[in-house]
């Protein structure tokens, strides 16, 4: 049944799905994120101990000490972490300065009421202590006792009072390390005194003696050492603690490093209490309890352990604090080495090898469940289990190795001597981590921690199925374990009436079987199985396996410790109660299984806290915990840099060492402070030191985002640099022996993949971060080439071009890993300031040169078609502002770069040509060059009539009101005396070749440079139009024998292309209108271009061609008396009704007595030609008013150079006249000549190319009248 959705609801209803999780498929280079779980905890720590009422007494009583040790135990740990994380309060409180200081009540008063609670952990601490060394005194005075020395008692009660022995060694330690403890209870105490608040006398008691508690070095130690000397026998069962502990250290039974340097420390401080008034260490070795030689090993083997925190102990010195420490008889320890006992660096290629085959084996075991649908069977759960017992016990073993090379450097800082990159300025701290570490170090600690981290990420994510798997397994082995191993002693045992073994295995049965009916059923069938004589099957028997059912089910924390003592009782070799040793009653094959299974059930405990197991095998949070050199600070360090601090000197080594197989290793190293974190608030407790930890992975990862945005732009900025290289300069210049290396592979796809990196709780998108900064350093390198280009001559937009070109790929490269990363062409609008502004930086700067120093100060060579600067400049061009300074990185990418490429643009530097026009038409598009046509025909205006009219009327009153062509009967010499005589004042108008040239010349520049302008936008459009017609279903004709087979290829070729014909692709497949119409009107804006029809060059000169024009208009409609003024270009109507011939009136006859006077060759060695200053540029502005006001024919004919050159071309005379020489000026005359020609070609053809009228214009005229007809006429 359909229900009616409002369009509320439908919006909220997608709004969810922004909510909706979904796998990402990204590269797995994170470490494992801890999740939020509900984890269920099988260590009951024996609360469930009075269930097994079937159980030996001794063992439950046992079970209830073991509870109480376990409690003291966390009582312990919990003043261990208040003591080491004690931060000095002393410093922070106001301290009364003398006695009259009238406020020092309220002073002390608010010092007692800050101190209390601080002194009252203080008071708990020191009850603790003496409670837990009464109570482990007591317990060993208990098991001392003569009757009990004999007794067996269990591998972990025996670990248990280990753990108090460490225990009491940590405290110690960290309360004769803490002077900021004894500094804050003196301060407390002053107060108190002053305050007279202690008037009780067991309160002040109670103070004396926590005084002298904290005041005296080593008190724990020593009280315990000196209430065990009391207890007669106690070394004995002391030594039974070291071979246990020495037996756990050996066998690697042990699943995290604090385990392994536990078993250490304990050995080492047992032997510190064993050794009493007498040599005992050396009488246990003796009695063969002790083993000083296998020991001597262990201590070699394990320099330096972590005591708590970054506090680190060599724990042969409590062996060499001993009043009877023989040095003899501890070879291999009593000498120190100076290496560290880990050699990371040779021990990364053993870890390599182990990882590579565990991930093969973990891939097959894991592919193998993957595609299973069926539930797994025994071999797979063994496989699991087994796989997940050597995944914890690898994280141990590297762990380790990272935690004791850390140990070892803390323990042994370097120095200037042994460093020399050291300064002697340098703090302890800094000594021991920044300094302390080589390049090789750095790099293999960074791979161990990476494969640490990617195990634990491995494991995680196979941790429900793992889990799942080894409860299966463990309930099945244990099954079996009872059904085939127990069972028949336990018959043989009730046979024999061997009353106190029975009971023990019934117990152990008991305890650890599954008493269902199912059970029932399968225990009576093996019994009548083993009655008719069957063989009996092993435990791996399929036989056997399949009767007992698989069930998910995993023993209780009591349960299996109750079934292991028990077993150890029945196969150790002292007493079980009875006074009796019950190894003797069991068959070898009995004792021989009962080991193996207590070896594999001794990690179970780990397996069924599978996630915690692995948090504990691979915590490393002691990389960044500092609190002990903090206390070494005296105050006067609150927090160390993050120079100092290991994880980020990791981090920063990766981002810095241009090592690629590293990068992919960065967000391991970060996951360090999640690791420290994690226990600044589950183990200490604090909240201040996580938010320490979090204020540093504040600004370690913005420091992390920043180098690695810049790594990034950095390399894809050289790699775009190298793609945009031509290939034969990089062969050239190689050959020449200089090499441009193209950057080394990066790994930067994977890192940068990271969407949800998990730090401190919070998900950050990697690649947004990144592609924010990016974002910023491509807007930096687009600003600064902007900058770039403003800071130098308009020839420098070729190198502008060619910038942005390579920040385009740059960016189209950054593109395919950044996905949010902005348009390329919304960075360069941002840039180029034209998203607020009509005209950007770059139209604006053209214009600026145009105006400034390319139009007054550039010269236009016809011959190459470029222009360059004048010998003299006639306009000094205003200071550019200097670019800001950035980093080569934003240019080209990198130094080699920058001089290959600026060695590139150096060849466009002197000059403007097709190539930096044709990068103007890129740059500034239709609306750009718009606008700079519109400023030039500004400029031509004011041109026109503020300096060139000006120039022009001051000539033509020099010049004579007529000046005829002379006969060429007087010879090519009387013909230039003659002009020379007449055109004598132009000649000495003192700016003629000066201010009017450069006038001209500006003119010219503005005319030429739209004519290249017109070319380059012509051949880019071109071009454009070549890429496009393919999608404009623009198809060549192809060639062909006749044109019936052409049609049938071009059909083809039509049905071919019309898949990518985007307008008909659009038509056909969408059903929005609006969608067709926009594709359609695309396509026409891209077939309508300027080279198809446009052109702005002719409508620049019909431009100026108006300007020259509006003089006409304004005097025949207005003021006649400014006839011969405002008519100044054309001179008016002519007097004989058809043109001016012999007067000088017209602009071209101001333009020949210019040009005949720029004819004249050099008189002097100062002389310079008129070309050198304003080349072609000159002839380009005259030439062009003369073919705008419709005068080149007249200026052939009518010309007074080319009169003479015709003139001497005839009589071919030669002479000196008025120091000019005839033949060098009419050979100069010929080459004007050539010039104008061409420019007058190109001009008209222009003008006329686009023409529409295409009848020719013909002007009739009336024929002349002899003047006596007309003066008759006007008679009659």
């Amino acid at each position: 049944m359909s229900s009616n959705v409002t369009l509320k609801e439908a919006i909220s209803n997608v709004s969810l799905l922004d909510a909706l999780v979904l796998p990402d498929n990204l590269p797995d280079i994170e470490a494992r994120a801890l999740p939020l779980l509900c984890r269920s905890n099988f260590d009951t720590n024996f609360e469930d101990r009075s269930a097994f009422v079937t159980g030996i007494a001794k063992y439950s009583e046992e079970a209830t000490r073991h509870a109480q040790f376990n409690d003291m135990l966390a009582e312990g740990l919990q003043h261990a972490a208040n003591l080491y994380t004690w931060r000095c309060c002393s410093r922070a409180v106001p301290m009364a300065k003398s006695n009259d200081q009238p406020n020092r009540t309220e002073i002390n008063e608010m010092v007692v009421e800050v101190l209390k609670p601080e002194v009252g952990k203080l008071n708990s601490f020191m009850r603790f202590t003496l409670a837990a060394i009464q109570r482990f005194c007591e317990e060993v005075r208990r098991l001392c006792h003569q009757e009990k020395r004999r007794d067996f008692v269990s591998e972990a009660y025996l670990l248990t009072l280990g753990r108090f022995i460490n225990m009491f060694a940590v405290l110690d330690e960290l309360k004769n390390m803490k002077a900021s403890i004894k500094n804050d209870f003196s301060t407390f105490r002053r107060a108190s005194q002053f305050l007279q608040t202690m008037s009780d006398t067991q309160a002040i008691h109670d103070m004396q003696n926590l005084s002298m508690f904290l005041a005296t070095q080593n008190k724990i130690k020593d009280d315990l050492k000196l209430q065990m000397k009391t207890i007669e026998g106690y070394e004995e069962l002391l030594s039974d603690v070291v071979n246990i502990c020495a037996h756990m250290y050996e066998q690697q039974l042990y699943i995290s490093p604090n385990e392994k340097h536990m078993f250490v420390k304990v050995i080492a401080f047992s032997l510190f209490l064993m050794d009493g008034d007498a040599a005992n260490i050396a009488k246990l070795d003796q009695k063969k309890r002790l083993n000083i030689q296998r020991l001597d090993k262990i201590f070699k083997s394990l320099e330096v352990v972590p005591l708590y925190g970054d506090m680190q102990i060599q724990p042969f010195a409590f062996v060499r604090r001993s009043l009877h420490y023989e040095p003899n008889k501890w070879p291999l320890s009593d000498k120190e080495s100076d290496k560290c006992h880990v050699n990371i660096v040779e021990k990364i290629h053993t870890i390599r090898s182990d990882h590579e085959s565990y991930v093969t084996q973990f891939a097959k075991i894991t592919n193998e469940v993957a595609i299973s649908d069926r539930v797994g069977n025994d071999r797979e759960n063994r496989e699991l289990t087994s796989l997940a017992l050597s995944g914890i016990q690898l994280l141990c073993q590297w762990s380790c190795a990272v935690v004791e090379t850390i140990s070892w450097k803390l323990l042994h800082p370097t120095n200037p001597r042994d460093n020399k990159e050291c300064p002697e300025t340098a703090e302890e701290y800094e000594r021991a981590t920044r300094y302390n570490y080589s390049p090789e170090e750095k790099t293999a600690l960074i791979k161990v921690i990476a494969m640490i981290k990617g195990l634990q990420s491995m494991l995680g994510k196979m941790e429900p199925e793992m889990s799942n798997s080894t409860r299966k397994c463990v309930y099945v082995e244990l099954q079996t374990f009872i059904q085939h191993t127990i069972n028949e002693p336990l018959q043989k045992a009730i046979k024999n009436k061997k009353d106190l073994l029975a009971s023990i295995l019934q117990s152990v049965k008991d305890s650890i079987c599954d008493m269902g009916y199912e059970m029932n059923r399968i225990t009576d069938t093996s019994s009548k199985s083993k009655k008719s004589g069957s063989k009996a099957d092993s435990a791996n028997s399929s036989s056997s396996d399949i009767r007992i059912p698989r069930r998910t089910a995993a023993p209780g924390s009591t349960q299996l410790y109750m079934a292991r003592t028990q077993l150890e009782s029945l196969i150790s070799d002292k007493l079980c109660g009875g006074k009796k040793i019950l190894r003797k009653e069991l068959d070898s094959k009995v004792i021989e299984k009962i080991s193996v299974f207590l070896r594999k059930s001794a990690h179970w405990p780990a397996l069924f806290k599978l996630s915690d197991s692995m948090t504990e095998a691979g915590e490393l949070s002691q990389l960044w915990f500092r609190e002990f050199y903090l206390e070494m600070t005296m105050g006067q360090r609150i927090q160390f840099p993050i120079e100092m601090s290991m994880p980020w000197i990791l981090t920063d080594y990766i981002l810095s060492c241009n090592e690629p197989s590293l990068i992919e290793s960065a967000l391991y190293q970060l996951d360090l402070y999640n690791d420290a974190a994690q226990y600044s608030l589950f183990n200490f407790n604090k909240q201040f030191l996580y938010d320490e930890v979090e204020a540093e992975v504040n600004l370690c990862f913005d420091q992390f985002v920043y180098k690695l945005s810049e790594m990034v732009f950095t390399h894809y900025k050289q790699l775009a640099s190298c793609m945009l290289l031509d290939k034969r300069f990089k062969s050239e210049i190689f050959q020449a022996g200089t090499m441009i290396r193209s950057p080394s592979a990066a790994r930067f796809e994977s890192l940068l993949q990271q969407r949800h990196v998990q730090l401190l709780g919070r998900s950050v998108d990697l690649n947004r971060v990144v592609s924010q900064r990016v974002n910023m350093a491509l807007l930096k390198a687009l600003d600064a080439a902007i900058w770039k280009f403003e800071s130098e001559p308009l020839s420098s937009i070729v190198e502008l071009d060619m910038l942005i070109e390579v920040n385009r790929l740059c960016h189209s490269l950054l593109k395919e890993i950044l996905h949010s990363i902005a348009p390329f062409d919304d960075l360069f609008q941002e840039a180029n300031h034209a998203v607020n502004s009509p005209h950007g930086r770059i139209t604006l700067h053209v214009f600026w040169e145009l105006n400034y120093d390319f139009v007054p100060n550039f010269v236009y060579n016809g011959s190459t078609h470029r222009f360059v600067r004048a010998r003299n400049v006639f306009r000094v061009t205003p200071a550019r502002e200097k670019p800001p300074q950035v980093g080569q990185v934003y240019y080209w990418g990198s130094k080699s770069l920058m001089a290959a490429f600026m060695n590139i643009c150096n060849a466009y530097s002197q000059c403007i040509g097709t190539q930096h026009l044709k990068a103007i038409t890129r740059l500034l598009h239709y609306q750009g060059i718009a606008v700079i046509l519109d400023e030039l025909l500004k400029m031509t205006q004011r041109l026109l009539d503020d300096k060139i009219k000006r120039h022009v009327r001051n000539v033509f009153n020099m010049m004579p009101k007529i000046c005829k062509l002379p006969r060429a009967d007087y010879g090519s010499n009387g013909l230039l005396q003659y002009y020379c005589h007449h055109l004598d004042a132009v000649g000495k108008y003192p700016v003629l070749k000066t201010d009017f040239c450069q006038e001209l010349r500006e003119l010219g520049n503005m005319i030429v440079f739209c004519q290249q302008l017109e070319v380059a936008l012509g051949q880019e459009e071109a071009h454009d139009l070549f890429l496009a017609a393919a999608y404009i279903g623009n198809v060549p004709q192809p060639p062909s024998r006749n044109a019936q087979e052409q049609m049938k290829q071009l059909a083809k070729l039509e049905e071919k292309y019309s898949r990518i014909h985007l307008t008909e692709v659009i038509g056909k497949l969408s059903a929005d209108d609006g969608q067709v119409m926009i594709a359609k009107e695309a396509e026409l804006m891209t077939k309508e271009r300027l080279c198809c029809g446009l052109n702005i060059f002719e409508s620049f000169l019909l431009r100026i061609k108006k300007m020259l024009g509006d003089d006409e208009v304004v005097v025949y409609q207005f003021d006649n008396c400014k006839k011969g003024i405002l008519q100044i270009w054309t001179g008016g109507y002519p007097a004989n009704g058809v043109f001016w011939i012999d007067e000088c009136v017209e602009w071209y006859r101001v333009y020949s007595a210019l040009q005949f006077f720029l004819c004249q060759p050099k008189r002097g060695d100062s002389d310079v030609y008129a070309e050198e200053f304003f080349g072609d540029s000159l002839q380009w502005g005259g030439l062009t008013l003369i073919t705008l006001l419709g005068q080149h024919r007249r200026f052939e004919v009518l010309d007074f150079c080319y009169h003479l050159h015709r003139v001497n071309k005839a009589d071919g005379k030669d002479e000196v006249i008025n120091g000019i020489r005839l033949s060098k000026m009419v050979e100069r005359i010929r080459r004007f000549q050539l010039l104008n020609n061409q420019i007058f070609i190109i001009l008209t053809n222009q003008l006329n190319e686009n023409s529409d009228d295409d009848q020719e214009r013909v002007r009739e005229f009336a024929p002349p009248v002899h003047p006596n007809y007309a003066n008759h006429a006007r008679r009659q």
